[in-house]
Parts: structure tokens; sequence; C-alpha cells
């Protein structure tokens, strides 16, 4: 594992400060209503909630430019929602967070995904999703593609950030990748199972280890399984490298030099994981933008989904507690 100075892990976090770094995916809208269980329905077996509260928070690609934002860059969101209430509040949380929205498309056809999660007496009871997936949508991707060209210009980096929900069509990947690499940008890839092998030529490609052994047709389990994956996926891809984020295991960078890099996790105690790929690829590329080579990108990324995993629900990496745990954990040698 890479080890710090404090003097080198300052210069990475001082220099991603205020960058802007373009996230391209899959925006969705988390709902959360909670409330009291007083009885159940007479009409089914199931418990009446009286609802006392509701929430929003950032989901998809937009929880990704949250943690951006949160590390100190300047995140440029492009995406999808559609013209009703749900777009209108995350389009006013995202400006509320001081994060913009010059890049949303708003769609007057297609609904904005929303993730609606029904908490009675603290306990988890449904999930409602709303959502309406159309991949080959040429209108759609031209729209994006044409605020993708006014912004690229402007930004150090690009994420591209699938969840499967239809934003990330094939044209749409290619030209990203394409304009992005004709500026020598960063481009980071968090995929889905579809269109997995269309990433290609970029910086960064981060699938988890589920997503690869599906995509290479094999289960990986082994240290030697998950090198020979990610050598593999490399040539495929053409990419500069793989990250294969692991879970407990934490994850392992596979360069195009052929290095391979086992990173064990740093979370003391797993609370939830949900969110925590998210935090990988935000924090790696910030870590990127900022001069990291990617044996220090992974390295912070790996501190950060650390954090994330000890606290309950989806909460962004913030910077000072970041750059404290490593402070604290990674400084013993240079790296």
């Amino acid at each position: 594992m890479i080890r710090f100075k404090p003097e080198r892990l300052q210069e990475i976090f001082s220099s991603f400060q205020g960058q802007k770094i373009i996230v391209v995916g899959d925006l969705m809208l988390d709902e959360y209503l909670r409330g009291k269980v007083n009885r159940l329905s007479p009409e089914a077996p199931v418990p009446i909630i009286e609802i006392e509260r509701e929430t929003h928070h950032f989901g998809g690609a937009a929880n990704v430019s949250f943690n951006l934002k949160t590390l100190g860059c300047q995140p440029v969101t492009i995406g999808l929602i559609g013209d009703d209430r749900a777009g209108k509040i995350l389009k006013n949380l995202l400006e509320e967070n001081g994060m913009s929205t010059e890049g949303i498309v708003t769609h007057p056809e297609l609904p904005t995904i929303v993730k609606t999660r029904i908490i009675g007496d603290n306990q988890h009871i449904a999930r409602v999703d709303r959502e309406k997936i159309r991949y080959e949508d040429s209108e759609i991707a031209a729209k994006l593609m044409e605020r993708f060209d006014a912004l690229i210009d402007r930004a150090e980096a690009v994420i591209l950030e699938d969840y499967n929900k239809g934003v990330l069509s094939v044209d749409l990947i290619r030209h990203v990748v394409q304009q992005a690499n004709r500026q020598n940008k960063i481009i980071t890839v968090d995929p889905k199972f579809y269109n997995f092998l269309e990433f290609k030529n970029v910086t960064v490609f981060k699938p988890n280890l589920r997503e690869t052994a599906h995509a290479l047709a094999r289960p990986i389990e082994t240290d030697d399984d998950v090198r020979l994956a990610g050598l593999e996926l490399r040539e495929k891809l053409q990419a500069k490298s793989v990250l294969i984020t692991r879970g407990s295991r934490g994850m392992s960078l596979i360069e195009d030099n052929g290095d391979v890099n086992h990173i064990p996790t740093r979370t003391r105690k797993v609370a939830d994981v949900s969110g925590a790929g998210d935090t990988v690829i935000s924090t790696l590329t910030a870590a990127l933008t900022g001069g990291a080579s990617l044996k220090e990108a992974a390295t912070i990324a790996n501190f950060a989904a650390g954090l994330v995993c000890e606290e309950v629900g989806i909460v962004p990496v913030e910077k000072d507690r970041l750059l404290r745990v490593i402070q604290e954990n990674g400084l013993k040698s240079h790296a």
C-alpha cells in the first residue's frame, strides 16, 4: 500500500481544490418517507405508515457530483431529468449546494428517476422505483452531446457514471470519450452490465468484482483471478488502467505497464456499503486532477470508501475528515 509523505498528501489535496470535473450519467433522486406504524391495514396484511417526514437526497450520478463538491472540486453534471416535481427538486438540490445545472437536459416525456424508500418505526418497509429506460434515443443523445461539447474545454476530467438507466448510450459514450481524449482530459468510468465493453481508451475503468465476472463469463475469486481478469479487461478496452473494487477485500489496480497492486480495505467496521462506488470514482478522479499517480489516487479512494462504509445510508466523503484519516494511518513512509 502507498504511504504518503505529509507534504505530498497536502500537495495532492491542495491541487484538486476547485478543479472542474464533468459527470455524465444517470441522475436520480433518492426520496425517504419516514413515519410511525400504529396498525395493520384492513385491506391487506401490511402496515399503515403515518408519514411524518419527507426528505430528498442525491442519487446516481448526482451523488457522484455531490461527493466531488464535498471534496472541494467544482462538478458539472450532465444528465437527464423529467419535466416533473422530482426533476425540479433534484435541480434545486444541485443549485442549493452550489453545483452547476447547465449540463442538465429536461425531457417532457421521460420521468425523473426516483427511488422512494418507505421507513416505518426505523424499519425499511418498501422501496418504490419510478423510471422509464430508453437507450437508443438519438434526439436525447444529441442534446447531451451538445451540452458536453459546450463544457469540456473548462474541465480537467470526465467521469462516466452508468447505472443502466438509459443515458449512457453507445453513441454518447463514444462521443464523450473521443472528445475528451482529443483534449487530453482524464477519463474515469464506473460501468454497469449493459455496454460494459464500450468504454474504450479511458484513463481508469472501475468495475466491481460482480460486474467483471459477469462480463468475462467466469468466476473470479483469488488474487490471481483478479489479476488475470484485470489484464484481460485492460487489453480489451485499451484502458490506461483498470481498478476492480472487491468489497471487503479492498480493490486491485492493474496498470498499462503490467503492474498489479492489491489494496486492502480500510474499513474498520462496515455499517453500510451504499454509495461506496460513487465515493471511489469521485475521490479517485479528484486525486488524479490533483496530480496523484494512479497508485496514489487508488489509495486515497480506498481510504474514502472505508470512511463512507462506516456510516449508515448514502453519505458523501468530506475532504477534511478524509485528509485527517489518511494523515493518521497513511504517513509512515514516502509514496
